[in-house]
C-alpha cells in the first residue's frame, strides 16, 4: 500500500466519525492558537512597554542629591546647582545632546472658584526636548526667556482646559504665580504619560528657571536631566555625570545618578518570564490534546480490529498498518493545528482595526513552531496506537467481536 492509498483510507476513516474527529482536533486548534496568541501578546506588550519607557525621554540620565552632608549651610551647597548643569554641558559636550534641570515649587491658584495647590516647575529651553514634551498651543520656552528672566509661563493641557476651557484660548492670557503676572505663551503635554511619577503632574505651570530662583531660598536642582547622544554613550555619560557632581561637592554627599537602561532591562526580563510561563501553559494544552489524539486512536484501533485483521489477511504488511494509523493521527493533529494557526493569526489582524497606535506584530517563528509541534504531537502520540494495530495477530483479529 503506497502513501496515496494510505492517505485515502485515512480520510475515509476520519470522515466516518466526523464529530469525533472534530472534537479530537479541537485540542490542537486551541493549543496552536494559544501558542501564536501568547507570542503575539508577549511581543506586543514588550514593545509597547519599551516604547512607553523610551518615550519618557530617549537616552536619558537623571541625577539628584540623595544624601547631603552635615546640617546647615553645607547641606545647601551639596544640592545640584545650575552651575553643575553648565559643567556637565561643558565637560560632556560631544557625548550629550542636552542637559537641563528642574526646580519645583507649589503655589495657590484660583481654579473653578476655589484655591488649589498647583505645581510650579522652573526649567530652561532644553527641558521640553529632553523630556519629550509636545506643545499643544503657542510655543515652548526659548533661550531669551531664560537669559532675560521673562515673565512667561506654559501650562499643561489639563490645567489650560480647567482655567480657560481651551488650550488655544490660554495663549496670551495673564496668570499670577507667587504674586507676579506671567503671560501664558504655550500649552504642553507629555507625549508619553509618566502618571505623576516624575516632577510633572497633570496640572502644572512651567516658567524659566531663572525666574523661579526669586522664590526659592535654596537653589536645588531636582532632578538634573542629561540626554546622551546615543544609547551606547549612556553608561559613559552616567559615569561622567556622577564624577562631575562628586568632584564639585562635599565628598560625604551622595548623588543618585541613574538611567533608563536598568528599567528597560527589567521590563525585558519581566516580559521574558511572562512569555515563558504562558508558553508552558500553551505546551500543556498541546500535550493534553496529544493525549486526546492518542486516546481516540487507541479506541479506533479497538473498533477496527476486524478491519485490520482482514487487511493483513489479504496481504497488508505490519508496516502498512503502522503507516496508516500514524498518518491518521498526524492528519488529526495537522488539521487542528492549521485551523489553530489561522485562528491565532486572524485575531491579531482583526485587533489592528480596533487598537489605533498599537502595532501588533505576528511572529513567523511562532507559526513555524506551532506547525512543527503539530507534526511532532501527531507523530509521537500516534505511534503507540499505530504500533498496537500493527502488532495484532491477523487470525485473532478476524475472530474479534
Amino acid at each position: 500500500m503506497n502513501i496515496a492509498e494510505a492517505f485515502r483510507f485515512s480520510v475515509n476513516a476520519l470522515s466516518a466519525n466526523k464529530l469525533r474527529s472534530m472534537l479530537t482536533a479541537l485540542g490542537m486548534v486551541i493549543g496552536n492558537a494559544s501558542v501564536i496568541l501568547v507570542v503575539t501578546i508577549a511581543i506586543t506588550s514588550r514593545d509597547y512597554i519599551l516604547q512607553q519607557i523610551r518615550g519618557i525621554g530617549s537616552n536619558i540620565v537623571y541625577a539628584y542629591c540623595q544624601n547631603a552632608g552635615p546640617q546647615g549651610a553645607e547641606v545647601d551647597a551639596d544640592f545640584v546647582k545650575l552651575a553643575d548643569i553648565d559643567a556637565v554641558r561643558e565637560q560632556l559636550g560631544p557625548r550629550i545632546v542636552a542637559a537641563t534641570g528642574v526646580i519645583t515649587q507649589f503655589d495657590l491658584m484660583r481654579i473653578g472658584g476655589r484655591e488649589e495647590n498647583v505645581r510650579v516647575i522652573g526649567s530652561d529651553e532644553e527641558y521640553a526636548p529632553v523630556r519629550n514634551l509636545a506643545v499643544v498651543a503657542g510655543r515652548s520656552l526659548v533661550q531669551g526667556d531664560v537669559l532675560l528672566r521673562g515673565k512667561v509661563a506654559l501650562l499643561t493641557e489639563k490645567l489650560a482646559l480647567r482655567l480657560y476651557g481651551d488650550p488655544q484660548a490660554a495663549v496670551g492670557q495673564s496668570l499670577k504665580v507667587h504674586g507676579l503676572q506671567f503671560t501664558v505663551v504655550g500649552v504642553f503635554k507629555e507625549r508619553v504619560a509618566s502618571f505623576g511619577l516624575s516632577e510633572l503632574s497633570e496640572e502644572a505651570v512651567l516658567i524659566p528657571v531663572t525666574v523661579i530662583r526669586y522664590f526659592t531660598p535654596v537653589e536645588r536642582i531636582d532632578p538634573m536631566y542629561v540626554q546622551a547622544r546615543s544609547p551606547d554613550d549612556v553608561p559613559a555619560v552616567t559615569l561622567g555625570v556622577r564624577q562631575i557632581l562628586e568632584s564639585r561637592h562635599n565628598p560625604r554627599a551622595r548623588y543618585l545618578v541613574e538611567n533608563l537602561t536598568a528599567i528597560l532591562e527589567t521590563a525585558k526580563q519581566v516580559s521574558l518570564v511572562l512569555t515563558v510561563v504562558l508558553l508552558l501553559i500553551s505546551a500543556i494544552a498541546l500535550i493534553i490534546s496529544g493525549i486526546g489524539i492518542m486516546n481516540i486512536m487507541l479506541v479506533t484501533v479497538t473498533e477496527r480490529t476486524r478491519e485490520i485483521g482482514l487487511r493483513m489477511a489479504i496481504g497488508a504488511s505490519r508496516r502498512d498498518v503502522l503507516r496508516q494509523f500514524v498518518l491518521e493521527a498526524m492528519m488529526l493533529s495537522l488539521s487542528g493545528g492549521l485551523i489553530g494557526i489561522l485562528l491565532g493569526i486572524s485575531i491579531p489582524l482583526s485587533a489592528r482595526y480596533f487598537l489605533e497606535g498599537i502595532d501588533i506584530p505576528i511572529s513567523p517563528i511562532s507559526i513555524v513552531v506551532a506547525l512543527s509541534v503539530s507534526c511532532l504531537v501527531g507523530l509521537v502520540f500516534g505511534l503507540l496506537p499505530a504500533n498496537r494495530a500493527a502488532r495484532l495477530n491477523p487470525s485473532e483479529a478476524l475472530r474479534y467481536e
